[in-house]
């Protein structure tokens, strides 16, 4: 089955170059184009997507309330696109519920994987951009210090939380951990679930709110493993 996109930008060059590079790969299919937030709300009720790729600075309805909107959406994922990759409001976007970003001068190529990648549930950004994108705002972020929540996690669902946070996807997971991919799926969903979060890109948050990583630390390093 096709991937269903949404394409929400109040810029139309934006909104067709990026159809046009959905839609020249096999297996995607651009279902809607929406002009601000409030117009991608009403699109993903008619065509019901499974990605939508969402730009933050829209009239009437900016892409954060929008996403925040639907993030109880079931079975629609949110990628935001920005100007900058490290643009101030990307971490709210994925607080309020995006599953990862885009720069909007990304290669074709990256824009295919991206979709692909959210829809089949991998994570979207990558090691180097989550230390990044975390260092800069994890001092603002809410402390979730001690949250008890976290004692209900298996060793195994605790190493894969960590490997999470290292911006791994499930394939390399299960190499790292000598697991059938099947197997870290499971983990994931338990854990996720345990945790009362809703993406890969809120376990990675939480993992730095709960101080399980450290900000500045390598990619899967846990608090203080660093010299």
């Amino acid at each position: 089955m096709s991937i269903r996109v949404i394409v929400a930008d109040d810029q139309a060059i934006s909104r067709q170059g990026l159809r046009m590079i959905l839609e020249s790969e096999p297996g995607i299919e651009v279902v809607g184009e929406a002009v601000d937030g409030l117009d991608a709300l009403g699109q993903v009720e008619r065509r019901r997507p499974d990605v939508v790729l969402m730009d933050v600075r829209m009239p009437r309805m900016d892409g954060l309330e929008a996403t925040r909107l639907l993030r109880g959406v079931e079975g629609v994922e949110v990628i935001v696109v920005t100007t900058f990759d490290l643009d101030e409001y990307v971490f709210e976007a994925l607080r309020a519920g995006a599953v990862g970003f885009l720069v909007k001068d990304s290669p074709p190529e990256r824009i295919i994987d991206a979709v692909r990648s959210v829809a089949r549930g991998d994570a979207l950004i990558s090691p180097e951009v989550t230390r990044r994108l975390l260092d800069q705002f994890a001092s603002s972020a809410p402390s979730r210090a001690g949250d008890p929540a976290l004692a209900e996690l298996t060793p195994r669902e605790r190493d894969v939380l960590l490997a999470i946070a290292g911006g791994r996807s499930n394939a390399e997971i299960a190499t790292h951990l000598q697991l059938e991919e099947s197997t870290v799926k499971s983990h994931v969903r338990r854990m996720l679930a345990k945790l009362d979060l809703t993406s890969r890109v809120h376990a990675v948050i939480y993992a730095y709110e709960t101080g399980l990583v450290a900000p500045g630390s390598a990619p899967g390093e846990r608090a203080g493993e660093r010299e």
